[in-house]
């Protein structure tokens, strides 16, 4: 188990999503030390086209000013998708970190190449959620953003 107490919370987001029979990706924004946002990936539960872990969480977040956005970091169990990178990008999140990326390696390069910090953490609980939900629902998963 993680000892970084937000990407605990987006893990726990992430086994959420599990328990109500979603895809198990769960994310937090934080600012000053705080959870601003939290959610997971709800396009089962939802019938959602666009509720990704890291979008639930920003909705959750609510309307704030640029500036918040602008400061905080956003933690994601799993490496940010196409969509999701758009978002971190039209906020100005500087800083993400990342669960995993061996199970799916998002739009790193991209936001690298525009100024986001992001650290991967290869956390074993955050693969082995995927490595499971991958194996058990492959039409699910491909029906998203896998092959």
């Amino acid at each position: 188990m993680t000892s970084d107490p937000f990407l605990q919370a987006a893990i726990a987001e992430a086994e959420q999503g599990r328990r109500e029979g979603g895809i198990p990706i769960g994310s937090v924004l934080v600012s000053r030390g705080e959870i601003i946002g939290r959610g997971h990936n709800r396009r089962v539960q939802k019938g959602s086209a666009v509720l990704h872990g890291e979008m639930d969480a920003l909705e959750n977040a609510g309307r704030l000013p640029a500036k918040v956005y602008r400061d905080a970091t956003l933690y994601t169990t799993l490496s940010p998708c196409a969509m999701c990178s758009g978002a971190i990008l039209l906020y100005g999140i500087p800083r993400v970190i990342i669960g995993e990326n061996k199970t799916f390696l998002g739009e790193e390069e991209l936001l690298a190449r525009r100024g986001v910090t992001l650290e991967v953490r290869q956390d074993p609980t955050c693969i082995r959620l995927m490595t499971e939900f991958i194996a058990a629902h492959p039409e699910l998963w491909n029906e998203d953003i896998g092959e």
